[in-house]
């Protein structure tokens, strides 16, 4: 299964960019992952045009309002995907003003992060992290612990 996640703009901040690279890095020895950072003018017809396209793909739109899942939840998401022979998976993280209800209502699940409103960067990062600790946990490997 691969992971196409899409974001309003490329990271700006030191950190991000940082955090961004390090897990990306880390995600590509596990499993096929691509980012791909939209342009930020137009971007709600963007990130419409880039969810319709993934048509057959799990649509996973990052959004305050949605539902909140632990990382084991995550994990069981995974494997049902897998057994599913899902072949990809799009995630789709705001700019700064989120996401209109136009994009919210064409994903297939609707996910938070925190009850935190997070700094579109920053979700990036955690999004990232919470994938390669994922995949950790389904191999078995320390780093979750």
């Amino acid at each position: 299964m691969k992971w196409k996640i899409l974001t309003v703009g490329k990271p700006a901040l030191g950190y991000a960019k940082v955090g961004v690279a390090e897990y990306l890095d880390r995600l590509k020895r596990v499993v096929p992952v691509e980012h791909v950072a939209l342009k930020e003018s137009g971007s709600k017809a963007n990130g419409v045009a880039q969810l319709v396209r993934s048509e057959g793909d799990i649509r996973v739109v990052l959004d305050e309002r949605g539902d909140d899942w632990t990382t084991a939840e995550l994990v069981r998401r995974i494997d049902r995907w897998e057994l599913d022979r899902v072949k990809q998976v799009s995630l789709l993280i705001g700019g700064a003003a989120g996401h209109e209800d136009e994009v919210r209502a064409a994903g297939d699940v609707i996910l938070r992060l925190s009850r935190f409103t997070l700094q579109h960067e920053l979700a990036l990062v955690v999004l990232l992290e919470q994938l390669y600790r994922a995949y950790s946990v389904k191999r078995g490997e320390p780093y979750h612990r």
